[in-house]
């Protein structure tokens, strides 16, 4: 005797080998024994063998028509032996009963599974929309197979062309477009971003990565809705300071600068004076709802996306020649041993006497000049002598709290286009890449500067109950990060006891935030907890935060990857085939002077330090990669510096990685606060 059964949607049959009250023992034809329970077993017989029956069964379900099925089928609950008696014959085979079956499982938009081979038909309606759904599907199918073939053959339909970055980086697996590329990169054994290239849906790289980057970051587009800054209506007193700033040329947002008060006289007033744009615009208006919104300035070579429309920007920046509105912190200290003996934030009006350009000075103000080695002839000189020797004192203090000397010394290096920043590039522009070494006197006069002020408001902020946004970092072993939070704690690379970020306000939104806070400390001092913006354990604070903390990262994200591209096209335009560099672990290597990490074959086993040549064999603007072989080991292993050890083990930045997978069915090198040496 031989039954045929259910199990788990599927249909076997086999050959009993013992029945029980509620279940059977069945020998499928592979020999495997099976336990059913006898609910399950919908026909029992003798002959045919099961895989007859089986196969007999399914060739008759093909023949039978659904909507005759559907037709003939009673309005009641039926069996499938009784639709096989109305649909072939009253005295219907097992094949056929079996074919009866097997189609109506199959078809269950017609007819409802009801158990123990039960069915009914479904309501007339049903089935129309359930015919149209698969009717789509067969449709949806033909065309993903008709964009497939055409993909292959090297041509991109229009809607998967309109909708590459989508389909690339935050696919709808189930959408067609993506299907018809996966199943294409697997019949042509390409790489998605090739085959998309192939096919002419990608002309140009650099417009593929910028268009990617607003895809992600931009949706919306990048321009500005109708704003008008809001006055600042604060009364003011004017602060008896000539204040200069110290920025790059390329510099529109002039957040910050400082002043000497004092000379010669033993007592030193030192300000470092910050624009007040949170003196005009209040949290969750419309200014601040489009800095909220962007969170920071996003730096590029040859172009930027600031936080705030310029037309904003303007009317607080710090621009020479004008009495500006600033946040200003005076510290009052010994003109001979630099020790700090008060802390002073006033909200005033600086007189900005000049506007320096530190890429036009650098050459100008040395270390010599500004330590009377030579002559010092240039506007500020005692000032900026003076400035210089506070800052390489306040260096070496952070220093001793931070446990061992700051060491990076590798250059920074500045990007320039020939579009000079006037308009969007297009990715064939010409390139040149100047190297600037870290720490030189002017950075460090500015950066030593604005960390002294971000730690003392830090300080100040908790002297007066008030939240801020901390950065903080618990020590400065390896894998320890940087973190972001609303309570002040020590900040081990720094060397500070706590360390905020306050001094860009025009183009960083935690600045902002920050500045609302130390505004409410300097007019109500201990009471300011009781008028500030934001209270302790805001929840607000907590998602500015996070999103910031998102936003920044993925900007910077993106200023590698760009840079990373014009360092590409920097090597064509110059006919760069060969390159010296240092191993660094894996077959990594840095290029000694480009702003370039990337694999090069033969360095894999290479000691960390080595100095080596390498041969560029090839390069991809799309994907970023850079392909190289070793030439010589130019040196043994040099030593390497304490501070850099943790960056060289990071892979290339900016190498692009995708969404797709065909195998499935601390500040902007432009900002105006230039990072110190070890600077998160």
């Amino acid at each position: 005797m031989f039954a045929l059964f259910e199990e788990a949607g599927k249909f076997l049959a086999g050959r009993i080998l013992s029945e029980a009250e509620s279940s059977m023992q069945i020998e499928l034809d592979s020999g495997k024994r099976v336990k059913v329970k006898s609910a399950n077993v919908l026909l029992k017989f003798d002959k045919p063998s099961p895989a007859e029956l089986i196969a007999d069964g399914q060739r008759l379900a093909q023949e039978i028509d659904l909507d005759l099925a559907w037709e003939f089928a009673p309005d009641a609950e039926f069996g499938f032996a009784d639709l096989a008696r109305d649909y072939f014959d009253e005295k219907a085979t097992l094949g056929q009963q079996a074919g009866a079956l097997f189609r109506l499982f199959e078809a269950p938009h017609y007819f409802r599974r009801m158990g123990k081979g039960q069915f009914k038909k479904a309501p007339a309606d049903i089935v129309k929309a359930a015919l149209l759904g698969i009717e789509r599907k067969k449709q949806i199918a033909a065309q993903i197979e008709e964009w497939t073939v055409e993909l292959a053959e090297g041509r991109c339909p229009a809607p998967i062309a309109e909708q590459i970055y989508r389909i690339l980086f935050r696919p709808d697996k189930n959408g067609p477009e993506y299907k018809a590329l996966v199943e294409a990169a697997r019949r042509s054994h390409k790489a998605p971003l090739d085959l998309l290239k192939d096919a002419g849906a990608i002309t140009s790289p650099y417009q593929f990565h910028w268009k990617r980057f607003l895809f992600e970051h931009f949706p919306k587009g990048t321009n500005f809705p109708a704003l008008s800054a809001p006055l600042i209506k604060d009364e003011l007193p004017l602060s008896p300071v000539r204040a200069f700033s110290i920025d790059d040329s390329a510099t529109t947002e002039i957040d910050d600068a400082l002043s000497v008060q004092g000379l010669g006289t033993g007592t030193v007033i030192f300000g470092v004076h910050i624009a007040a744009p949170a003196l005009a615009i209040q949290p969750d208006s419309p200014v601040d709802k489009v800095a909220r919104e962007r969170f920071s300035t996003v730096y590029m070579p040859g172009w930027k996306l600031t936080m705030l429309p310029d037309e904003v920007v303007q009317s607080y920046t710090l621009i020479e020649g004008r009495d500006c509105p600033a946040v200003s912190i005076y510290l009052t200290m010994d003109e001979a041993t630099l020790e700090i003996t008060a802390r002073e934030t006033r909200l005033d009006r600086v007189p900005i006497v000049a506007n320096l350009r530190h890429d036009k000075l650098d050459k100008v103000i040395t270390d010599a000049t500004l330590t009377g080695a030579e002559p010092a002839d240039y506007d500020f000189a005692p000032e900026l002598a003076f400035a210089y020797r506070l800052a390489k004192d306040l260096k070496v203090k952070r220093e001793v709290v931070r446990g061992k000397p700051e060491t990076f010394n590798r250059p920074d290096y500045n990007f320039r286009l020939d579009n000079n920043g006037e308009h969007e590039p297009n990715g064939l522009e010409q390139v040149s890449i100047g190297v600037r070494q870290r720490g030189a006197a002017l950075d460090l006069i500015v950066a030593e500067a604005m960390i002294l002020a971000n730690s003392s408001w830090g300080g100040f902020l908790a002297e007066c109950g008030v939240p801020g946004i901390y950065r903080s970092q618990a020590s400065l072993a390896p894998g320890i990060k940087v973190r972001m939070g609303t309570k002040p704690a020590p900040h081990a690379g720094m060397g500070v006891s706590q360390y905020t970020w306050a001094t860009s306000p025009l183009r960083r939104y935690v600045d902002l935030v920050n500045q609302w806070q130390i505004i409410a400390c300097a007019r109500h001092g201990r009471t300011a907890a009781l008028v500030a913006p934001f209270k302790p354990k805001d929840a607000q604070l907590f998602s500015i935060i996070s999103g910031f903390d998102a936003a920044y990262s993925a900007y910077n994200g993106f200023q590698s990857g760009i840079e990373r591209y014009w360092t590409l096209r920097y090597l064509q335009q110059q006919g760069i085939t060969e390159l010296t560099a240092t191993v660094m672990k894996e077959g990594l290597v840095r290029a000694d002077d480009l702003p370039l990490v990337f694999r090069a074959l033969g360095c894999e086993n290479l000691p960390r330090h080595t100095h080596v040549k390498v041969r560029i064999t090839g390069l991809d603007e799309l994907t970023l990669d850079v392909h190289a072989n070793l030439v010589e080991r130019l040196d043994a292993p040099a030593p390497a510096d304490d501070a850099s050890d943790a960056e060289e083990d990071e892979e290339p930045s900016g190498v692009l990685t995708l969404a797709i997978d065909v195998n499935a069915e601390d500040a902007p090198a432009a900002a105006s606060e230039p990072a110190p040496p070890g600077a998160p």
